[in-house]
């Protein structure tokens, strides 16, 4: 791009700015796009998370509280936002902001894109599947998985040549040292313990994370030193503590809340685990394979997609603590076929879900998206 080329606007638009995977790959993603010929802008309706993360990436925010799905005030703020900033394109992530931005755009008169994370979104309701079937032929769905695409045509009633697949990248893992790993795990205490296993991801539900819990006693009887670092906060934080207490493995499970250092605190575990009841395509799980650490996952969404079976990690059963446990066990129990798997994770990653595709992937989509637009207009 020359100096004196101008910049096409782009305004992303998120329903939550809270620290979710959908968020964070809001945050990456509008970062990467805003180095080139794009500007990026992000609406939020409200302040959080995201909106510190864009501004100390670089990327300009602003909030415009919603107040209501249908409130005028958002609507006007946003058309004003549009007409300042020169908005050539809306990007909107998840319903609410997809409903809203869908609707600016029809009266601003732009192209749109939708991209859509996960199922857990109340799909029963008639609006929310006549919404998405609207979007997908007057704007672009996408869908970061095969799995949930299929669901949006089974379920949600979009046909299938109306949605597209982009799957969610990540950067090349960071490195660190044997000395730098040795000094994490002193700092949490764990020094000389075998094995560490991590997971990442809010304490909700439906990250399953008391499935893991309920496996960890399992783990112990062959591991007794065996430590667990659960990543993240959310609502069920104090009734996941009280099930460490009556299972007795307080000694073994540390609560780290959510943390800025998570690459760091990857490097000593010595296998991932995600025992999710349900997922659109796990960054947190992305971020452990690129950084060659086995996993074990829950044959649930986009995961079978991301983890190759009997080669990366392995898949257990969703709420299914036996499972996981006999999987646990079976890839602890060989370190050759845990460093192996880290390795071919890692590499799985390099080939198939790296930042850089996933960038070149939305680029390409806002090219087309803009040149049809303009095709359209041309013909007018």
């Amino acid at each position: 791009m020359t100096s004196g080329e101008e910049k096409t606007t782009v305004l992303h638009l998120s329903t939550s700015s809270g620290p979710g995977g959908a968020e964070r790959m809001i945050s990456t993603l509008t970062a990467e796009l805003n180095q080139g010929k794009f500007r990026i802008l992000v609406g939020l309706f409200r302040p959080g998370w995201l909106q510190t993360e864009c501004e100390a990436r670089g990327v300009r925010t602003c909030v415009m509280p919603l107040g209501g799905r249908f409130n005028l005030q958002w609507f006007r703020a946003c058309l004003q936002l549009l007409r300042r900033e020169q908005v050539a394109l809306i990007h909107a992530h998840e319903f609410s902001a997809i409903l809203c931005g869908w609707i600016v755009a029809m009266v601003a008169g732009v192209p749109f894109v939708a991209t859509v994370h996960g199922k857990n979104y109340f799909w029963e309701k008639l609006r929310r599947r006549v919404t998405y079937r609207l979007v997908s032929r007057q704007g672009t769905m996408v869908v970061v998985s095969q799995d949930l695409k299929q669901f949006m045509c089974d379920k949600v009633g979009v046909a299938a040549k109306r949605v597209e697949v982009i799957y969610n990248g990540v950067a090349p893992a960071q490195k660190f040292t044997d000395e730098e790993t040795q000094t994490c795990k002193a700092e949490l205490g764990i020094s000389g313990s075998y094995p560490v296993l991590g997971v990442v991801g809010s304490l909700y539900p439906v990250k399953g994370h008391r499935f893991l819990l309920e496996a960890m006693p399992e783990v112990l009887r062959r591991w007794p030193k065996a430590q667990l670092l659960v990543i993240g906060r959310g609502e069920l934080e104090v009734v996941l503590k009280e099930q460490v207490e009556q299972l007795a493995i307080g000694a073994n499970v540390h609560f780290l809340g959510m943390r800025q250092d998570v690459p760091r605190l990857l490097s000593v575990l010595d296998v991932f685990v995600l025992p999710s009841l349900s997922e659109g395509l796990s960054l947190a799980l992305l971020e452990a394979m690129a950084a060659e650490k086995p996993v074990v996952a829950t044959l649930v969404g986009g995961n079978p997609e991301l983890v190759d079976h009997g080669r990366t990690g392995f898949w257990v059963q969703s709420e299914d603590a036996k499972d996981l446990a006999v999987n646990l066990l079976k890839l602890l129990s060989d370190q050759g076929t845990m460093q192996q798997f880290g390795r071919q994770a890692a590499e799985r990653v390099r080939q198939h879900f790296s930042m850089e595709q996933m960038v070149d992937r939305y680029r390409n989509l806002y090219a087309r998206s803009l040149s049809a637009h303009h095709s359209g207009m041309n013909k007018k």
